[in-house]
């Protein structure tokens, strides 16, 4: 699943592959908002990622779109 998130005052969003549901994610993030907190993510990799619930400006949780092939109109 793609997940971006926008922060507030960054030229560049954060961008990322999570293995998790959305409900997942957005039951994280909604927890983290209302406590104040940092968010917590994982990606697909391993890897984690922090963000400060009062600089997020959006984020997007979506699935991921296959590319296409071939030649369209």
């Amino acid at each position: 699943m793609d997940v971006r998130i926008g922060i507030q005052q960054a030229p560049r969003e954060v961008s990322f592959e999570s293995d998790a549901s959305p409900e997942e994610l957005a039951d994280l993030i909604t927890e983290a908002w209302a406590s104040n907190e940092l968010v917590t993510l994982s990606d697909n990799k391993g890897r984690r990622i922090l963000v400060p619930t009062d600089k997020i400006a959006f984020i997007e949780i979506g699935a991921e779109t296959a590319g296409r092939v071939g030649f369209g109109a």
